[in-house]
């Protein structure tokens, strides 16, 4: 049985899917406040659902009973609820499940950060890089996936990047280049962590086929809509200055992720798709795609 804790997110719910696609069992943590939708898509799936919450302990302990591996996706950034925030569920939730896999003799945890290469001071950066130190100090067998740019939200309208409309918000130049990745493909690397020997007690840092700028990027929506993009840019001097203002915890880590944008994120996967031999999804993919 696999727990996935985040299964209601873009990303675990792909994790879900892949894994079920396998025949694994799967066991997803939901909270009584989530989306019935997202819930009752899970099920269809074939998920089996426990309630439970990153901020009780009890819940976590319940629900990594007779669990073989933990794979986390959870983040209080885009779905916060009552009570959340950073401290409450990206870090202490997060520790609070690595003791309840650990006393549960978990036999793996699979946890997904954020890239290496995010060095600029937010609270979720802090969060992140306190629960992998965690996890490694754990005692558990465990796999810390590091990826760059999602394309499904980086290139989404919920950071200005709106294809439907032809605009898009650059941060930055525009020119730096960034190894955008899939969720589908984090989702790959995920599921595949359970059974490779490589991913055992291992740090990957992910990024997609190849490493495009922005602006590279909208030429190639430019090319397959036929529309002229309108775009946008926010000087980098503009994100340190907010970022420098910010005093919400919210404000301080979209700043820092912007910043990060803004700065480019390359990852070489050579040595990485050598170990894991997934086909990874391309801009032109993505874009045909959606």
């Amino acid at each position: 049985m696999d727990l996935v804790v985040g299964a209601t997110g873009f990303l675990g719910t792909e994790i879900c899917r892949q894994l079920i696609a396998q025949g694994q069992r799967v066991r997803a943590l939901v909270r009584a406040t989530s989306d019935p939708a997202k819930k009752a898509a899970l099920q269809n799936l074939g998920v089996e659902l426990i309630e439970g919450d990153l901020k009780d302990a009890a819940s976590l302990a319940a629900a990594c009973q007779g669990v073989t591996a933990v794979l986390s996706t959870a983040t209080s950034i885009i779905s916060q609820q009552a009570g959340d925030s950073f401290n409450a569920v990206d870090l202490d939730g997060q520790i609070n499940l690595i003791e309840a896999a650990k006393t549960a003799g978990v036999a793996q945890f699979v946890y997904v950060s954020f890239s290496g290469q995010i060095e600029t001071d937010s609270p979720l950066r802090t969060a992140k890089r306190a629960v992998e130190q965690h996890l490694q100090q754990s005692g558990l067998s465990y796999t810390i996936l590091r990826p760059t740019n999602f394309m499904e939200v980086w290139l989404s309208p919920v950071v200005g990047f709106d294809v439907a409309n032809a605009t898009a918000t650059v941060y930055g130049s525009g020119h730096n280049k960034i190894s955008w990745i899939s969720l589908v493909d984090v989702a790959q690397f995920a599921v595949a962590s359970l059974t490779n020997p490589a991913a055992r007690n291992a740090v990957l840092e992910l990024g997609g086929p190849e490493a495009l700028s922005p602006l590279e990027v909208i030429a190639q929506f430019e090319a397959v809509t036929g529309k002229p993009f309108t775009v946008q840019h926010v000087p980098e001097e503009a994100l340190q200055a907010q970022h420098a203002a910010a005093t919400d915890p919210m404000q301080r880590t979209f700043a820092a992720l912007m910043l990060s944008t803004a700065r480019g994120d390359v990852i070489d996967m050579t040595a990485t798709l050598q170990a894991f031999p997934l086909n990874l999804t391309s801009i032109s993919e993505f874009i045909r795609r959606s």
